[in-house]
Parts: structure tokens; sequence; C-alpha cells
């Protein structure tokens, strides 16, 4: 499976601060945002991944990210010119794409509970149709809502609807297969002038391949497009990792948990960023997984 990360748009919502630096660059508490979304897909094994940006922006993300051999994965870079539309960037990631299928993840969605990578690497290899993940929220009617039955069959999707018939909003998270890119050219620009995610997900509803699971109680999704809920990310994310002594989306972490890098390669990355407590912590967890390898070889 391929991966993309959109991490585009002009970030308004988020100015003055959004004037000088991509949203998805801001910190969320300890680290840049587009850390959490490329965390997700690192842990459900995605290791190609498409990063689209601005043309403006995408130097930083070239300089932060480089081209993921440091992590074992491999990143590529393409541009989005202006917002027009999330499903824009299945159109774009077309040749990234080829004949695979697609994790599509927005750059500044924050996914954090147990269980989560299980359930990613479960059902990646499985993908027909789309799978979409569902949030419960008290206000539903400021969201692309979805209804799915006892099975997790999707049977409707409604965009900010005034009287919901779920309070499942549909998370920045969309696995799809191949069919997508089709779908997507296919799309015809909403009142907006935008494609629609929205749209690509209700073709698979028609489609009868349309898939809602319910990521439920204990689960953190955290929207970071406002300067409240940004905050608001990156307060339950340090008091998540003050409590447990922890990272949450450590990318050098993941890269070595999921078997991309060995822990002499962790452990050069935490280096290099050792004056700081991340640094510090990615030297900690090598030398931790190295200690443990050498006491139970395999």
């Amino acid at each position: 499976m391929k991966g993309i990360i959109l991490a585009g748009g002009h970030g308004t919502r988020l100015h003055p601060i959004t004037r000088g630096v991509s949203k998805q660059l801001l910190p969320v508490y300890d680290k840049p945002m587009i850390y959490y979304p490329l965390s997700v897909l690192m842990l459900a094994g995605v290791r190609d991944i498409l990063i689209i940006s601005t043309p403006a922006d995408l130097p930083q993300f070239r300089r932060l990210l480089g081209d993921g051999s440091d992590l074992g994965v491999r990143f590529s870079y393409a541009e989005q010119t202006e917002p027009r539309g999330l499903a824009e960037a299945l159109i774009i990631g077309a040749g990234h794409i080829g004949d695979d299928p697609v994790a599509l993840a927005l750059g500044d969605n924050v996914f954090h509970g147990p269980r989560f990578s299980q359930i990613l690497r479960s059902r990646l290899p499985h993908t027909e149709g789309c799978l979409l993940f569902g949030y419960p929220v008290q206000d539903p009617e400021r969201y692309g809502v979805g209804e799915a039955d006892e099975h997790g069959r999707l049977v409707s999707i409604e965009e900010k609807p005034r009287r919901p018939r779920s309070n499942r909003a549909i998370t920045g998270l969309y696995l799809y297969d191949n069919d997508v890119v089709a779908i997507a050219r296919d799309l015809v620009p909403s009142a907006r002038g935008e494609l629609e995610i929205t749209d690509v997900n209700l073709e698979y509803l028609r489609r009868g391949k349309a898939e809602l699971v319910d990521l439920g109680r204990g689960f953190a999704w955290l929207d970071t497009g406002t300067h409240d809920s940004l905050l608001a990310a990156s307060q339950y994310i340090q008091t998540i990792e003050r409590r447990q002594g922890v990272r949450v989306a450590c990318v050098e972490e993941v890269a070595l948990r999921m078997g991309f890098i060995d822990p002499d390669q962790c452990h050069r990355l935490g280096a290099a960023l050792s004056t700081s407590g991340y640094g510090r912590y990615v030297m900690d967890v090598a030398e931790a997984v190295r200690s443990e390898r050498q006491k139970s070889p395999v």
C-alpha cells in the first residue's frame, strides 16, 4: 500500500502564525504536526509516502524529512498549487499510487489510542473499496458524518447535516483500493469549486464497498485547525507524555519498533538531536531495544 499525506492549504484559520510557515510544520507540543499522521502511516506498515504541499512550503518539508532513508522509508514530494479539495490529492498522487491501494492522511489530524496500529495492519492487506474511521463527537453537525449498520457497512454519509443520523464524524484517514484514482478523476467540482473527498466516499457507498470503523471510547482524534484546537492537542500530548514517560508519534521510535531501522541507526538519529529531550529519548529507546534484543535474540 502507498501512502499520501496532504499538507497543503493556506491555514487561514490560524493566521497570523501560518502566514510564514505551513500549518503542518507548526508544533503539536514537542514535534512538528506532520509527525502525527506520518507515524500513523508508518505504524500501518506503509513505507512509500508522498507529501503534497504548496510550492512555497515543500522545501521546508524536504528539509525536515529528507528522502526518508534515515527512517527506512521513502518520501517523495508533489505540489498542490492551490487548495482545490482533498480529493485532488488522489489525482496529484496517481503516479505515486500506481496499481496499489492507498492510505490518504490529512496532515493536521492527530490520532492516539490503544491498538490502533494493530487495527490498521490487520485491515490494510484486505482493503477492498474504502475504509473510513468514525469518531464520536458532541457536535456532529460540524463534520462529515457516517452512519453504519451493525456489521460496520456504511449506509449513509452526510456533510454537516442539520439533523445528524449519527454522531460519528469521519476522520482524516482514508484507505482506498486502486479504483479511487479513476473515481477522483471523474469528480465534478462542488459549488465551492473543490473536488470533495465526501463525493469519493459517496461513490464507494453507492457501490456497496464502504466500511466505517468506529474508533470509540478510549481513543483521541484531534483536529488542529484552529488556535484553540491546536493548543488543546498540544496539552493532550503533553499530559500523555509526562504521565506515561513515552513520546507520542516519535517517528524514530516507530521506525525502530516496526523493523525499518536497527537500534544503531535509531541511536544515531537521536544523537543528532541530543541537546533536546526528544533526542535523548530516542537514544534511550534505542539502547533499551538493543538490550531487549541481546537478552532475547531472534
